[in-house]
């Protein structure tokens, strides 16, 4: 349980700086050059640390109370800071300690800004409380955050009635990253956004959209601080955004590779009964190996696909402290390139498939068009996977070196090819599956498909059909998929 308190530390106690860890008293020091006036800031701490048996990974989240900045139109606000993402002690207690010139620990800490409501003499805690869980995420996945991610939430951050239930992530704009004596510090600020903001985010690039909200006050301003009691979109509030958002998905695409999605898909070309292959599915174009970053993005997207959960966008949170088992690795997030690349199995049979079936549940459906118009045209890949089970689903444009599928036999199956460890367990993608959809072909499905980019819920079940391409998806209700055996 965490408790709130003063800080004790260096910042108030400079004579005992000493005693104090090196990586906790460096971000100290930059929080004592951000808020020289508030050496002891309330601070909600663990009462039994991480490294002690506690759930909570952050030792510490201090809150500070920031006046804004009147000449750069920022109103005053609430801003938390987080320790321990970063390594704090350098003993390996909770981080390998390796060495000061790379990233120190996970490499940053993450900061929320909170619009301080009139009359309000003390910071909400619900924001710690908010940051402990994405730490849980980070630690026991080891997927690390970047600037310009997304995170579906699909609830109120605060449990109100608030619209805003998404975050966005971007350095914050005042403090400094830091160089510890065990590495680099990054600071990334957390920014809350309504499901439409999120949408754009999406279907265009986080960056885009932080960068749109920054010029507009009453959502978010400059510095991105988040206004729990804002009732309009930045659409609402400027409806031409929607012009340079629709403008930027055309000329740019859209930065997002994978989710996690409720999916299966079946072979329709073989008795149901026959299910060794029936798991995953690859859109896909020339009978040639993926590039190395194709591969890493797709690995990255079936291993991280921040959306559709439960509640949040991640992946499920064990309770239990991992710390000390953890592998020693770290992955990076969904657009990195420094991550291990996926191993194909070259020896596993290859079959060639005469008519697959798609199914979505409504949320992952909605993204149809996104995959078509914002990857496959721009001639990138997209890949859903399923968090129900070990079923992904792959597209891949023409434009994308790789897949196992050829104009002359459009689909095709792929034995085992995939095997992700992490230190909560592992899975396993036992098929991968190609299927060729042409540029014309993805021109005609955004049509048939349009109704899906509406914000209204479609009645469901919802079923499109493209005989002479022996290609079918459907567009069902959760049920189908929490219950299968139904």
């Amino acid at each position: 349980m965490d408790e709130v308190r003063p800080i004790i530390g260096p910042a108030a106690a400079p004579g005992l700086a000493s005693i104090f860890p090196p990586g906790l008293q460096a971000i100290y020091g930059e929080c004592r050059r951000l808020y020289p006036d508030q050496a002891n800031p309330l601070q909600v701490t663990a009462i039994v640390k991480y490294w002690l048996g506690g759930p909570d990974p952050l030792d510490y989240i201090s809150m500070y109370r920031n006046v804004g900045c009147a000449a750069q139109d920022v109103q005053e606000h609430w801003h938390y800071i987080s320790f321990g993402l970063s390594d704090l002690y350098g003993d390996n207690r909770v981080h390998e300690f390796t060495g000061q010139e790379g990233p120190s620990g996970f490499g940053f800490e993450l900061t929320f800004r909170l619009k301080r409501e009139v009359g309000e003499t003390a910071p909400p805690t619900w924001p710690a409380e908010l940051m402990q869980g994405l730490a849980r995420y980070v630690f026991q996945s080891e997927n690390t955050f970047c600037s310009g991610d997304h995170i579906s939430w699909h609830s109120p951050l605060d449990n109100s009635e608030s619209r805003i239930q998404h975050m966005l992530l971007t350095e914050d704009p005042q403090i400094s990253p830091v160089h510890t004596p065990f590495g680099l510090v990054n600071f990334l600020q957390i920014v809350g956004v309504c499901t439409e903001e999120l949408q754009a985010a999406q279907q265009w690039n986080g960056q885009g959209i932080l960068e749109l909200l920054r010029g507009v006050h009453v959502a978010g301003g400059p510095w991105l601080i988040t206004d729990m009691r804002r009732g309009e979109t930045m659409f609402d509030i400027d409806p031409h955004l929607q012009e340079r958002v629709d403008q930027g998905i055309e000329t740019e695409g859209s930065n997002l590779s994978g989710v996690s999605a409720k999916c299966v898909w079946d072979d329709l070309s073989r008795p149901s009964e026959d299910e060794e292959d029936s798991r995953s599915i690859c859109i896909g174009s020339q009978p040639r190996r993926l590039s190395e970053k194709d591969t890493e993005q797709i690995r990255e997207a079936l291993r991280k696909g921040l959306e559709f959960n439960t509640k949040a966008a991640l992946p499920p949170i064990n309770s239990q402290k991992q710390g000390h088992d953890r592998p020693q690795s770290r992955k990076d997030s969904l657009e990195s390139e420094s991550s291990a690349a996926i191993i194909p199995h070259e020896l596993v049979r290859t079959r060639q498939l005469e008519s697959v079936h798609l199914k979505f549940n409504q949320e992952s459906g909605t993204l149809l068009p996104l995959c078509l118009r914002g990857r496959l045209l721009h001639g990138r890949h997209f890949t859903y996977k399923s968090i129900n089970g070990d079923t992904a689903i792959t597209f891949v444009s023409t434009g994308v070196e790789g897949a196992f599928a050829t104009e002359e036999h459009p689909y095709a199956a792929h034995g085992p090819w995939l095997q992700v460890n992490t230190h909560t367990g592992s899975w396993y993608t036992h098929t991968a599956s190609c299927i060729l959809l042409t540029e014309e072909f993805v021109e005609q499905m955004l049509g048939d498909l349009s109704e899906l980019n509406t914000r209204e819920e479609t009645k469901l079940p919802k079923e499109y059909s493209w005989p002479e391409k022996k290609l079918k998806i459907s567009v069902l209700p959760d049920s189908v998929f929490d219950n299968p055996l139904q």
